[in-house]
């Protein structure tokens, strides 16, 4: 947990061009868009059997449940910044995207529509996606088509609860690129999964990634990105069993956000996984990964002006 306040401090000191703001909270009505209602009534009220919460790996606590629905909230109001919808303008008026926006936490991948696992009670992407689909729809109507959404899933443990929700949804596609050999140990289909060998270095990675990339926008094109920016498949990473470097997870970074910035897709991102066996060289694969967003949401801030 102690990585998020570093993070926080790091990013207050170092990248002064970033606004940060309050993450806010996200209602029972948003979060039951991506899960059911009785799943979300029972995480609000305490009412998860043990076993559930053995499951989530946190102990119940009306603190938890109110962290667990700003993480949600940060990666809504991120997906709203970066499509241009924070903005209170009429209805079928057209958005000014910020094309770049995140939430410093996020990326609670492992959570399904009726159950939460490995640290993730709400699946902050899934909910976010659904939300913009509603909200560009009261926006446009039928002057704009469905808001499709590509959830791009870096970190190294595959997302198999992102993976259940839009199992039969044809407006989000699910790519997940992970360590084969790691958690979950039974995972879910997504769209695309691609899966990694241990010990999985710069050079291969980058290499399936360009693969991925290739094979998503020959099937699918978005309207909207959502980014799992794990920092676990990094070297030094006590969990992620892959090989990255520094410049390896900087140049996976730059290519996902070049990728959208080429095709004008705005993009949200969350911070997903990150267990250093040295937290700090943790924190710096999140800087850095901050340092490329801010310089694609400048190329974004000269193409609206």
């Amino acid at each position: 947990m102690e990585k998020y306040a570093r993070l926080r401090e790091r990013m207050g000191t170092e990248l002064l061009e970033v606004a940060m703001r309050e993450a806010p909270s996200a209602t029972d009505g948003e979060l039951a868009l991506a899960h059911s209602p009785a799943y979300v009534s029972a995480v609000a009220s305490g009412g998860l059997p043990a076993v559930a919460m053995r499951e989530v790996g946190f102990p119940w606590s009306l603190e938890m449940v109110e962290r667990s629905r700003r993480s949600a909230g940060a990666t809504i109001a991120a997906a709203r910044v970066a499509l241009g919808l924070h903005q209170e303008i009429g209805q079928g008026t057209q958005c000014k995207p910020q094309g770049i926006a995140a939430n410093m936490a996020g990326g609670t991948h492992h959570a399904s529509a009726d159950k939460g696992g490995g640290f993730c009670v709400f699946n902050d992407a899934a909910v976010a996606a659904r939300l913009m689909q509603a909200e560009w729809g009261r926006r446009y109507g039928c002057q704009q088509p469905v808001l499709k959404v590509a959830i791009i899933d870096l970190d190294v443990h595959q997302g198999n609860g992102t993976a259940s929700i839009f199992r039969n949804d044809d407006s989000v596609f699910t790519l997940s690129m992970h360590g084969q050999h790691n958690f979950p140990f039974r995972k879910e289909a997504s769209d695309l999964d691609v899966d990694l060998p241990d010990g999985c270095k710069d050079s291969d990675y980058l290499a399936a990634l360009e693969h991925a990339l290739d094979e998503m926008e020959r099937r699918f094109q978005p309207g909207l990105v959502i980014y799992l920016a794990g920092a676990d498949p990094f070297e030094g990473d006590r969990l992620g069993r892959l090989s990255l470097s520094f410049d390896g997870l900087e140049a996976r970074d730059r290519r996902v956000f070049d990728w959208a910035w080429q095709r004008r897709i705005p993009l949200a991102m969350a911070m997903a996984g990150g267990y250093g066996v040295d937290i700090d060289e943790t924190v710096q694969v999140q800087m850095n990964t901050y340092r490329v967003a801010l310089s694609y949401w400048e190329k974004w801030q000269d193409f609206t002006a």
